[in-house]
């Protein structure tokens, strides 16, 4: 973790301390160390899990990881980390953030300027005590509390993007028809011209026409109006007082993360919509068929078992490729 070199020279991948004044050589800190460091001191907080990164263990895919970043007299690191659901997230990020910036400031002297934690994974687990554990000796104020779901845009913002650009044309030509009437400009009067032109209109059979399709648009934006935005992110953990959520997209992701992990599987592909999860899988010909559902269908289950609203489990085996 630390090398010490008579005459040493910086580099800019290291973080290089002076020594006890009259001592020769440097103390050189490598970011591979101070990362090191930091995960375990995450690891050794209540909640935090280890989760590799699948079956071909893939570099960059095991959480935790830390990303280290230099300065001269500090450091930055961000923390991706697997956490055991369900459990304070908010309790658990403090105390992570508290053991991590001891553990490097201790070991390395360098103190931590920045650390941002990002929640990358959640694992279900079977006992509670450490969720109890943190919660509670926490303050109030920091225990956790129901938030508002991720909406969709509100239906509303279109009727008044419309009322807006109505409105903007109105102002133009309004500005067009003073402009005129002061002589500033002399083109002909769009607003006053087309004012005659209605006054002296008479029934024709084409406004009957333009009426309708006049109701049918205004009646579209009244509802689109007042219809009530969708959610766009699902819940994980307790129905009643969620605090994650996870896109439809983060959630195929997830499940095929999962079943990319089995082996047998050749290429996985996941489809999510509000009823079900459905989870295509090509094997390579190394597992039986039926096995292989069961297979899969372990590995993905617990993971779709976080989400507050239930979603069926379906998998799909296709021909194994020539």
């Amino acid at each position: 973790m630390a090398d010490a070199r008579p005459g040493g020279q910086a580099t800019a991948e290291h973080s290089e301390l002076d020594l006890e004044r009259g001592a020769r050589g440097r103390l050189t800190v490598k970011d591979r160390a101070i990362s090191k460091i930091a995960v375990a001191a995450a690891l050794s907080v209540p909640g935090v899990v280890r989760q590799s990164g699948g079956l071909l263990k893939l570099p960059g895919r095991d959480l935790p990881r830390a990303e280290v970043t230099l300065g001269p007299d500090s450091v930055a690191i961000a923390l991706y980390l697997a956490v055991a659901w369900p459990s304070p997230v908010a309790v658990l990020s403090q105390e992570v953030h508290l053991a991590v910036a001891e553990r490097v400031e201790t070991m390395t002297g360098l103190p931590v300027e920045m650390l941002h934690i990002v929640v990358a994974a959640a694992v279900p687990r079977t006992d509670d005590a450490d969720a109890r554990r943190l919660t509670a000796g926490c303050p109030e104020s920091v225990a956790p509390i129901a938030a508002r779901p991720p909406l969709a845009r509100p239906g509303a913002a279109l009727v008044a993007l419309i009322l807006a650009m109505g409105l903007l044309a109105v102002a133009v030509l309004a500005g067009r028809e003073y402009l005129i009437a002061k002589e500033v400009i002399a083109p002909a009067a769009w607003l006053r011209n087309s004012v005659r032109w209605v006054a002296d209109l008479h029934w024709q059979t084409w406004m009957g026409a333009v009426a309708i399709v006049a109701a049918v648009i205004g009646a579209v934006l009244v509802y689109i109006s007042l219809s009530p935005r969708t959610r766009t992110h699902v819940p994980v953990g307790a129905a009643d007082a969620p605090i994650v959520w996870l896109r439809p997209t983060d959630v195929a992701r997830m499940c095929s993360a999962h079943a990319g992990g089995v082996g047998g599987v050749g290429t996985v592909h996941t489809t999510v919509d509000r009823r079900r999860a459905t989870v295509h899988v090509t094997p390579n010909g190394e597992v039986a068929a039926d096995d292989l559902e069961a297979y899969v269908r372990d590995a993905v289950a617990p993971g779709l078992g976080t989400l507050a609203s239930p979603r069926e489990l379906r998998i799909r085996i296709g021909r194994v490729k020539s």
